[in-house]
């Protein structure tokens, strides 16, 4: 199964949404138990008033002498009888002889044999209950009703005055489930954290005690794999220094007899000379990686930081690569206006190398290479900039991997000085970036430090 990257589901509105529609699953489910009681006991409460208004009105009759009269005021009137609207009559003869204005001019129920009792029936169009009890005597009938759509609208009424609190409650919920996912799946979050501190350089264990269970396969998971890869890195480093160590010696006395046999056969002065130059290739191809075989295990804690005197280094770097500018034809400017740089003494001696070595190996006759250290935008910058071919946006991108060159270039060289010197800002928490050059030419490397106190 594919899983599309940029769009990531989230395990916690997932978890919200689970627990959101469970619960609103749940509250229709209580709501409808709840209706179905309160229907249940409302109807009961309200036969009750049914029955016992029958039975008061039927001790209030005394006389029969008032036939035919219309009662326009209900003998239980109030605010709750309006609300409930019972309606009664007595009936004589199967003949209505006084009612309320509400009550039907006919009986409700007709030819009634039972002593009392409730009755369902439909007058018009009204749905009404109705009680209905006669006297000792059989004399008269009292039937008080009321329409069963008053009784919905008490339901009503309860559910218009209960759905806000209700809804009130339901967002309660959700912003109480959303703080406590949160809570829940804080480890999740404190363990991606340790996760994401792991590097290439610092590849220790994710710390499983405090785990939550559910974690601990994962943890325990990764952890394996950290440790195989760290083995897997140490044992690459090892070999890679421990080749190029090895290597330096059998090459320094390579070295000694092509120069040895160079004078011993001068007539074959150009085979030796080429020689001599792949040998001087594959010398500085294992200086580099032991370079890097040092570099790659160091953390930023680890490196020796001291005030670093700009001026002497550049007037060093001005001697040791004049000779060679000059061979070449190229002018080679520096230009100081920083005092000191916080860094290692070595490491900022080895990039200062790599970079103006680089610039004047792959610059033509006549190309000027420019290296300052200046103030710029807040921060203290050194740039090596020169006016040669320069290198295109794609290989910009690409100038820092491992043993790559520019496609195009006839000089040697290893594609691990740019690396070295990536390797090294890293270290130093420097800015490295790639630009046009002189004059928007050729090729710019600026490092941009933390400004110095």
């Amino acid at each position: 199964m594919s899983i599309d990257a940029r769009t990531p589901w989230s395990l916690r509105r997932r978890l919200l949404g689970a627990i959101l529609a469970a619960s609103a699953v749940l509250w229709l489910a209580s709501l409808g138990t709840l209706t179905a009681i309160a229907w249940q006991e409302t109807g009961e409460v309200f036969d009750d008033a049914l029955e016992e208004s029958a039975y008061m009105l039927m001790a209030a009759t005394t006389s029969l002498e008032a036939r035919g009269l219309l009662a326009r005021q209900n003998p239980l009137e109030g605010d709750e009888v309006r609300r409930v609207d019972m309606q009664y009559q007595i009936v004589v003869g199967n003949q209505v002889v006084q009612r309320t204005a509400g009550a039907p001019g006919s009986p409700f129920v007709g030819g009634f044999d039972d002593d009392h009792g409730f009755v369902d029936l439909l007058v018009g169009d009204d749905r009404w209950r109705v009680f209905v009890v006669r006297d000792e005597a059989r004399r008269f009938e009292v039937q008080v009703g009321q329409r069963a759509e008053k009784r919905f609208d008490i339901l009503e009424e309860l559910a218009d005055a209960l759905w806000l609190p209700v809804l009130g409650f339901l967002l309660l919920l959700a912003l109480v489930a959303w703080w406590l996912t949160g809570r829940v799946l804080a480890p999740l979050r404190r363990t991606a954290q340790a996760i994401a501190a792991q590097t290439p350089e610092d590849l220790t264990r994710v710390d499983a005690r405090g785990q939550p269970r559910e974690l601990l396969p994962i943890v325990t998971a990764l952890n394996e794999v950290l440790g195989r890869l760290d083995g897997a890195l140490q044992a690459e480093r090892r070999f890679t220094a421990d080749a190029a160590h090895e290597l330096r010696t059998p090459l320094a006395g390579l070295h000694m007899h092509v120069q040895l046999l160079q004078r011993q056969h001068p007539e074959l002065g150009a085979p030796f000379r080429k020689l001599r130059t792949d040998i001087g290739r594959l010398t500085a191809l294992v200086d580099s990686l032991l370079t890097l075989a040092r570099l790659d295990p160091l953390a930023r804690a680890q490196l020796a930081g001291q005030e670093v005197a700009l001026r002497p280094l550049f007037e060093t770097l001005q001697a040791e690569y004049a000779d060679e500018a000059a061979r070449r034809g190229i002018t080679l400017d520096l230009r100081c206006e920083i005092g000191t740089l916080r860094a290692d003494p070595q490491m900022l001696g080895i990039v200062l190398r790599n970079l103006v070595g680089n610039a004047l190996r792959y610059c033509p006759a006549g190309s000027r290479v420019e290296v300052e250290a200046v103030h710029h935008g807040g921060r203290d910058r050194i740039a090596v900039r020169d006016d040669g071919p320069g290198v295109d946006e794609a290989s910009r991108r690409r100038l820092t991997e491992r043993f790559f060159r520019v496609l195009g270039t006839e000089e040697g060289g290893s594609g691990l000085g740019l690396s070295i010197v990536k390797r090294i800002a890293e270290l130093h928490g420097v800015e490295l970036a790639f630009g046009p050059g002189l004059g928007g030419r050729g090729l710019g490397v600026t490092l941009d430090w933390p400004r110095s106190s």
